[in-house]
C-alpha cells in the first residue's frame, strides 16, 4: 500500500529518535538526510524515479520519495543500480563487488550486488547489538551455518564439495542442498561430524533445519559442549522448533532477522518479543497495515553505508508488530492470516493452543477453505486428537481443523519453510 493511502494511521522510524510526527516543514536529522544524498550518489534508478534538490530535505520531501519494491528491483535488474554495468561485471570478476541471488518475487529470482566484505561488517554491527552475540563481532569465533543453500552468503554448493572447500574464516557450511527432510543418516552422520570436527561456539540457521539437527544429534546422543549460542535466521520460528532445539542445545537463542539485498535489521531474544532495530545497518520506517491493526506494521528499509545497490524506502514485503519491550517479526504480509472478525492470528497464537506435553518437529497450519484447515506436522508420535478442537478455537467460530502426520513437509524451491498457509489473496 502506497504511503498515501494509509492516511488515517500514523507512520514512524523503529530507529531511536526518529519520528514522522513532526511537521512536514521539519527537516530530516543531519544523518538521515545524508544518507539518502549518499545513496542518489552512488545509485542512479533513484534520480530517474524522483529527482530531489539541493537544499536539505524535509519530512514531506522524505516522503514523496516512492517506494521500492522486490518487483520493481527484479523488473529492472540489478545494472539498474550502476552507471556501467559492464564494470559491475568487471569488480565481480576482481572479488571487489559480490554476486548473490536471493528467491525475489514468485516469477523471478533477484540478483543483488554487494561490496566485497560489506556483508561481513554488517554481521558484526548487529552482532554488537546484542548482548549475546557482542562478545564474538571483533575476534574470531567458530561457526557452522545450517540453512538454504542459496540463503548462505558467500556459497552456494550444487554439488559435493568436500570439507575444507565448505569451511571459511571460521564458519562451515554444513549441507549440500535445501530439503532437510530428504537428508539420509549417512549424510545426518556427515553433519553432526563436522560439527564435533570443527567445535563451533555458534550454530546458526533457519529453524527447521535445526529443529531436525537437534533430532540427529539427540538420536545420537552427541553434545557440543563449545556450543555458546543458537541463531535463528533465514526463517520464521515457531515454539516448537525453539523447544527442540533448545532439548539438544541448551544455550540462549537469539532472532537475527534480515535479507540478503538488506542486511540484517533486527535482533532479539528468541520469543522474548524485545527485537530492535540495528541501527548501524538501516533505518526502518513502520507504515500500519490498516486501522484494525495498529500495531502491525510494514517493514520500510533504507541501508545506511552500502555501496553497491544501496536500497532508499525498500518496502521488504515483511511486517512487525509491536510489543512493550520492542517488536516481534512476523514474516511475509502475504502470509498473515485474520481471523473473520478481522483480528490477526500467528504462529505464536498456534503454538500456545499446543498442549505442553506435545511436541514435533515441525508444523504447518495450512488453509483450505474459508472455514476449514488442516494442521499438517512431524512427529515421532501422533498428536491427540482434541489438538484440532483447541486449534480450531484460536482460529474462529465454525472453522474446522484436521489433523494430518507426515513424513515430511516440503520446502518452497528457494528451500525456506512456511508455518501458517492461507489461502491466496485475491
Amino acid at each position: 500500500m502506497p504511503a498515501t493511502e494509509t492516511s488515517n494511521v500514523r507512520k514512524q522510524f523503529a530507529n531511536d529518535g526518529l519520528d514522522f510526527d513532526g511537521p512536514a516543514l521539519g527537516l530530516l536529522p543531519p544523518d538521515l538526510d545524508s544518507e539518502v544524498r549518499a545513496i542518489y550518489r552512488r545509485s542512479p534508478i533513484y534520480g530517474r524515479r524522483k529527482p530531489i534538490h539541493e537544499e536539505p530535505l524535509r519530512w514531506a520531501c522524505f516522503d514523496e520519495i516512492p517506494l521500492l519494491t522486490k518487483q520493481e528491483i527484479v523488473g529492472e535488474g540489478h545494472c539498474a543500480f550502476f552507471d556501467d554495468c559492464g564494470d559491475v561485471q568487471r569488480k565481480v570478476d576482481a572479488n571487489t563487488y559480490e554476486r548473490e541471488t536471493t528467491s525475489g518475487t514468485t516469477t523471478a529470482p533477484m540478483t543483488v550486488i554487494m561490496e566485497q566484505g560489506w556483508w561481513d561488517e554488517q554481521t558484526r554491527r548487529a552482532y554488537r547489538a546484542h548482548p549475546v552475540l557482542r562478545e564474538f563481532a571483533d575476534r574470531p569465533y567458530r561457526k557452522a551455518v545450517l540453512a538454504p543453500v542459496n540463503c548462505s552468503s558467500n556459497l552456494c554448493p550444487y554439488e559435493d564439495f568436500p570439507f575444507p572447500n565448505r569451511y571459511f574464516s571460521g564458519t562451515v557450511y554444513l549441507n549440500l542442498s535445501s530439503d532437510p527432510f530428504c537428508f539420509t543418516e549417512v549424510e545426518w552422520d556427515r553433519i553432526v561430524t563436522e560439527i564435533q570436527a570443527t567445535k563451533p561456539e555458534i550454530i546458526e540457521g533457519e529453524p527447521v533445519y535445526l529443529s531436525l539437527l537437534a533430532r540427529a544429534v539427540r538420536r545420537r546422543s552427541v553434545t557440543v559442549p563449545s556450543l555458546r549460542a543458537i541463531i535463528l535466521t533465514y526463517g520464521k520460528a515457531s515454539l516448537m522448533h525453539s523447544r527442540r532445539i533448545a532439548e539438544a542445545f541448551p544455550v540462549p537463542q537469539v532472532d537475527l532477522y534480515g535479507s540478503t539485498e538488506a542486511g540484517y535489521l533486527f535482533v532479539g531474544d528468541a520469543f522474548a518479543d524485545d527485537s530492535r532495530v540495528i541501527e548501524a545497518n538501516a533505518f526502518i520506517e513502520l507504515e500500519p497495515i490498516g486501522e484494525k491493526l495498529p500495531e502491525v506494521f510494514r517493514v520500510i528499509v533504507t541501508t545506511r553505508g552500502r555501496e553497491a545497490m544501496p536500497l532508499l524506502r525498500y518496502l521488504s514485503g515483511d511486517t512487525v508488530l509491536r510489543t512493550p519491550n520492542g517488536f516481534r517479526v512476523l514474516g511475509r504480509e502475504r502470509d498473515l492470516s485474520s481471523r473473520a472478525d478481522g483480528t490477526l492470528f500467528t504462529t505464536l497464537d498456534v503454538d500456545r493452543a499446543l498442549p505442553v506435553d506435545f511436541s514435533c518437529w515441525h508444523y504447518c497450519l495450512r488453509q483450505i477453505s474459508s472455514e476449514r484447515w488442516n494442521f499438517e506436522y512431524v512427529a515421532d508420535h501422533t498428536a491427540p486428537a482434541e489438538i484440532a478442537g483447541t486449534i480450531a478455537q484460536v482460529l474462529g467460530s465454525g472453522v474446522r481443523v484436521n489433523l494430518f502426520r507426515k513424513r515430511l513437509l516440503a520446502p518452497a524451491p528457494s528451500g525456506k519453510f512456511a508455518l501458517l498457509k492461507p489461502l491466496a489473496k485475491s
